[in-house]
């Protein structure tokens, strides 16, 4: 099922490295590419069903736009393995009550030089981060 792939190791791989594997084959591509195209650039024995769930939730969380093409979809990367992190991320505080808590305990266990980082980031215009 979800064994091989890119180096084809034989083991397992989970629901957030398919994931990333599908955004950075999808970001290669020159333009929307269907499940099929998707799963020949993933290679190993990953099922065609496994390839369109995937594509599925990724479109779910926003990291992936579809177009209408005949019976089926044409796929198209939005987001980068960072940005599907900081869904992943977003989605996490969405759920949570609490949001002052979860964020003072979250900044509180970054290392210095990831709350400098942090730091540094906030302190910019929105906008100039963006390249």
């Amino acid at each position: 099922m979800a064994k091989g792939g890119p180096g084809g190791s034989g083991r397992r791989r989970g629901q957030g490295e398919l994931e990333a594997q599908v955004l950075v084959v999808l970001r290669q591509a020159a333009g929307a590419r269907t499940a099929g195209w998707v799963q020949e650039r993933l290679g190993g024995d990953l099922a065609y069903t496994t390839v369109i769930t995937i594509l599925t939730r990724l479109y779910a969380k926003g990291a992936v736009s579809r177009e209408r093409a005949g019976r089926s979809f044409e796929w198209t990367a939005v987001a980068d393995e960072a940005g599907l992190a900081a869904l992943r991320m977003r989605k996490v505080l969405d759920g949570e009550a609490d949001r002052e808590a979860v964020l003072a305990s979250f900044v509180t266990g970054l290392s210095p030089h990831d709350e400098r980082l942090l730091r540094d980031l906030l302190a910019q215009e929105p906008g100039e981060a963006e390249d």
